[in-house]
């Protein structure tokens, strides 16, 4: 079989999760320097559920195919809205679910979830990472790691919920061979999350270089990229500080390449960004400030692409 047929860069099929008790995560503050809290919690998972629904209309009306699935009031799981962190689905029928460092995203798992997704999707096989919670080693799915799915890359800056031993145990897992680096801010604290400085598509990638500080690393990442054919679209600080990089190719129904972020992503990018990325598909964008700000996370991270065979 075609390596690159089966596994495709994007998919048309997305899992969401609507938000029920959104809002600001305490127990996620300390690692995620993108938080935000607003004054008023009582307002933000209204207007956070408005976002979303706006956000799911605005992919349909786009030709995408989106599983939208409740979250239950009890357990109070505040992040829910990122199901990317806990899952992944892929090619091969692999489901994998992740080691969460925070303690009430743990609650987000949901074999019930996955059961739902059987009835359209064929699952061969789950992979259980969520052990190494346990040994306070953890992996936050395509948070942690960016996936090149075709060249099977998983791009991974290191950080305290991004851990080695759990990426090559995925690595082993999977087939993927990982490219590891760190990653800071301005101010030198290590980035949470791989895919807030960094988007893989197919044939193009969004990173923001500056935030590699070790120049051997920052080329051996650059190398990799270029070697799997990618325009390199570079973004600096302050246009990653507003989710520019937290971008996600998705397919529409039809196959038409979509480039999917946030309405603040796409007013951060400048014109020769967007005419590079328009090359390579459409650029759609919502408004998502309420979830950004609280949650600290982009359009990417409420996206679980479901790779998973389709039941004929």
């Amino acid at each position: 079989m075609n390596h690159k047929l089966m596994n495709q860069q994007s998919t048309s099929h997305l899992l969401m999760i609507r938000p029920v008790n959104f809002g600001y995560n305490e127990e996620t503050a300390e690692s995620n320097a993108f938080q935000h809290k607003d004054k008023n919690q009582q307002e933000v998972q209204q207007k956070a559920l408005h976002e979303f629904n706006n956000f799911v209309d605005v992919l349909r009306h786009n030709g995408v195919d989106v599983t939208v699935i409740d979250d239950n009031p009890q357990p109070y799981t505040p992040d829910s809205i990122f199901p990317n962190n806990w899952v992944s689905f892929h090619a091969d029928g692999n489901i994998f679910l992740y080691p969460m460092q925070a303690e009430n995203r743990r609650l987000e798992r949901r074999e019930d979830i996955i059961s739902r997704l059987e009835d359209h999707f064929k699952v061969h096989h789950i992979v259980d990472l969520s052990r190494y919670e346990e040994e306070n080693k953890f992996l936050e799915g395509t948070g942690s790691m960016v996936l090149d799915r075709e060249r099977k890359i998983a791009y991974a800056c290191l950080s305290p919920r991004t851990d080695k031993t759990v990426l090559d145990v995925f690595c082993e897992q999977s087939g993927y061979t990982s490219v590891c680096f760190d990653a800071a801010d301005e101010d030198g604290k290590a980035i949470y999350h791989t895919n807030v400085l960094m988007c893989v598509g197919s044939q193009f990638s969004i990173i923001c270089l500056d935030s590699i500080p070790n120049p051997y690393e920052r080329v051996v990442v650059t190398e990799s990229l270029k070697s799997t054919q990618k325009e390199i679209i570079e973004i600096s600080f302050k246009q990653m500080n507003q989710f520019a990089g937290n971008m996600l190719e998705v397919k529409s129904k039809n196959g038409d390449t979509l480039i999917v972020m946030s309405e603040s992503a796409f007013r951060a990018l400048n014109l020769e960004q967007k005419l590079s990325l328009e090359k390579y598909g459409k650029l759609v964008s919502a408004d998502i400030q309420t979830i950004e700000n609280n949650g600290g996370g982009s359009a990417r991270c409420m996206m679980a692409e479901v790779h998973l065979p389709v039941v004929n």
